[in-house]
């Protein structure tokens, strides 16, 4: 091994173009110990990239990135990518506030063409280049890297449907990390992979095909369908066949010697669209990874020679594990409760609802649509099913929410996890919007727990509606430390309830942002006024006798909520306008999430951006009275 290592002597991918198979293994060695330590230090996405090395470096060596586009789906195994291409020195910056972000985004580099972080949409996105390219009669390359899990959403299949009839050069690498379609079969694989990508494969079956087009129709298309059944008898990929796909695979993704020479192949074929099914490891290159039951797919800081993550005790269980735990005890006495889930059983702490129900836990794939429209179909047989969803993943069902269950009034729950900022992962994963177009449906109920003996209520409440759906979100993170009771009573439907009674000023909040709320009342009493503090915990139907009540006894309401504009405020100043309540002079103000895409920062850091901490509630009630907040005033 030379005294630089060859990834001090990459700056970019072109310098890597001349290199020779031995050095582009030795690279890969080399950046898959980069990408180890850099996250070591920052957290992050850690199992996907590992098994990404070999082919990210395949990929810029053969492709001439960025002239040729190269899109990643999700986003997620793209580490390795940004060391590669330019971003090596800030790599340790990896969600941190300023810093480089965990997925793609083409903000930050030209070797970003399309941004991602939810899956399956890679090759829509490169097919859309593909498009403009031949549009505009240029002759670069398209690849488009997707993973076996994000073929399980319907938008990858919509996309290979159009692919044939778009465009004829097109690449989409099937990058299997489960071996969830096939394993390689040894040498023989490889062998078969390389020989029926190559030129002269390709030659004899453009002859073949030359030979059939005089032939008469019938024995014409026996012959197209001989030749590729015989085919994927050998090899697999008929369905992708069948698509207008010519495929290729499977092929080992850390075999480089194979790797290399056959993604040359692929980029040569000009007449469809190919498909490279490589296999690869998740977690490929390190002991703790490839040890672990989820490959280390989502890490905090941690030691590399032990693997053991640095995590901070909770003095109280997250939501995400009450929800869990609070939906076990329901299904103990209810048979009917099922839950499902997209992909995400232990993210939405369906998990532990699966370790104990097996029979009644559904994990759909990344299929968010499917998710909400089965969900709906067994509300519609009299079953109780919970579509636990992040918030930001059940904007793709939204049609599916709207027509298959608000409309048909179907009591589908929907369990909203990551409801407002969730940190590190930035605004791709940011729950924002999710008051404003649930709150905006017909029939629905939409609550959001102040604490998680709220949230335990609220998982009763929703259970208990049987004659139209019904939402709750909760946010990333612990709770508060509340008490949970043994089993929580439900809610009584559109009331919220006071926890702080005062005089001068209303503040009424939805969701977690109560904690500040009450820190926000503390503050104005400093400073000589009284302040009522509520937990609103129904953004519709709302509570109507609440607000009014909290708009006739109080110069000025404030409302606090972890959503988007558009959201809770926006209801309840439409319902005071109907009501008349704002005709005596009533002062009121919305405190939202700013009208922009947050980036990633620790979510104290999100919520003090956006002005939705203590001290900013606590100045907009001052400054909607007149006063100055270093001025005492009275109470």
């Amino acid at each position: 091994m030379p005294d630089t290592p060859l990834l001090d002597q990459v700056t970019l991918p072109a310098d890597t173009r001349d290199f020779d198979i031995p050095q582009l293994k030795q690279l890969a060695d080399e950046l898959r110990a980069e990408t180890i330590d850099a996250v070591s230090v920052t957290g992050g996405h850690l199992g996907a990239g590992l098994g990404v090395v070999e082919l990210t470096v395949a990929l810029h060596h053969v492709f001439d990135t960025p002239s040729d586009i190269l899109i990643w789906d999700v986003g997620h195994q793209c580490y390795p990518h940004k060391i590669l291409t330019g971003r090596r020195d800030r790599i340790r910056t990896l969600r941190q506030p300023g810093g480089l972000s965990g997925f793609t985004k083409r903000s930050e580099s030209e070797y970003d063409p399309f941004g991602a972080a939810h899956a399956s949409t890679s090759i829509s996105a490169a097919l859309g280049f593909c498009a403009a390219r031949d549009q505009k009669g240029e002759s670069n390359k398209v690849v488009a890297v997707i993973g076996d899990g994000s073929m399980s959403a319907g938008m990858a299949y919509e996309a290979m449907n159009n692919a044939a009839e778009t465009t004829k050069q097109l690449v989409v690498i099937l990058n299997d990390n489960d071996m969830s379609i096939a394993p390689p079969v040894g040498g023989m694989s490889a062998y078969l992979a390389k020989q029926v990508s190559g030129g002269a494969y390709r030659n004899f079956r453009r002859f073949g095909k030359s030979v059939a087009e005089h032939l008469p129709r019938p024995f014409r298309n026996a012959a197209r369908k001989a030749e590729e059944y015989a085919r994927g008898m050998i090899v697999g990929g008929t369905f992708f066949e069948e698509l207008g796909f010519y495929y290729i695979g499977p092929v080992d993704g850390h075999d480089m010697d194979n790797l290399v020479p056959i993604l040359k192949n692929a980029a040569a074929v000009d007449d469809r669209p190919v498909v490279v099914h490589v296999v690869t490891q998740k977690g490929k290159g390190y002991a703790p990874a490839e040890s672990s039951a989820d490959k280390l797919h989502a890490v905090a800081k941690f030691d590399v020679v032990s693997g053991k993550q640095s995590k901070a005790i909770a003095n109280a269980p997250s939501y995400t594990k009450v929800f869990g735990t609070e939906l076990i005890k329901r299904a103990e006495r209810d048979p009917s409760i099922v839950a499902i889930t997209a992909a995400m059983p232990s993210g939405t702490g369906l998990d532990l609802f699966g370790q104990a129900f097996p029979e009644r836990t559904y994990d759909v794939g990344i299929a968010e649509q499917h998710a909400v429209t089965f969900a709906a179909g067994l509300a519609a047989d009299g079953m109780k099913p919970v579509c636990a969803i992040y918030s930001t993943f059940l904007q793709r069902g939204y049609d599916q929410v709207v027509h298959d269950v608000a409309i048909q009034k179907l009591p589908v729950r929907f369990a909203m996890d990551r409801a407002g900022l969730v940190g590190a992962d930035g605004a791709t994963h940011a729950g924002s919007f999710d008051i404003g177009y649930m709150g905006a449906l017909p029939h629905m109920v939409l609550m959001a727990a102040a604490d998680e003996a709220e949230l335990a209520a609220m998982i009763a409440t929703s259970l208990e509606i049987d004659d139209r759906p019904s939402a709750f979100r909760y946010p990333r993170g612990d709770g508060v430390g509340v008490d949970i009771p043994e089993l929580a009573a439900p809610l009584e439907i559109g009331r919220g309830r006071i926890v702080r009674e005062g005089t001068a000023v209303a503040i009424l909040s939805l969701g977690t942002r109560l904690q500040e709320s009450l820190k926000a009342a503390e503050t104005l009493a400093a400073r000589g006024v009284s302040a009522t503090v509520a937990a609103a915990r129904f953004a519709k139907p709302r509570a109507e006798d609440l607000i009014l009540r909290l708009a006739r006894e109080h110069e000025c309401l404030i409302t606090v909520e972890e959503g988007a504009r558009g959201g809770f405020g926006a209801f309840v100043l439409q319902m005071l306008a109907e009501k008349g309540a704002l005709d005596a002079g009533l002062k009121v103000r919305t405190l939202h999430l700013p009208d922009v895409f947050q980036d990633q920062d620790a979510p104290a850091a999100m919520y003090a951006t956006a002005g939705l901490n203590a001290d900013h509630i606590a100045a907009a009630a001052l400054q909607a009275l007149g006063v100055e907040a270093s001025r005492a005033v009275r109470a």
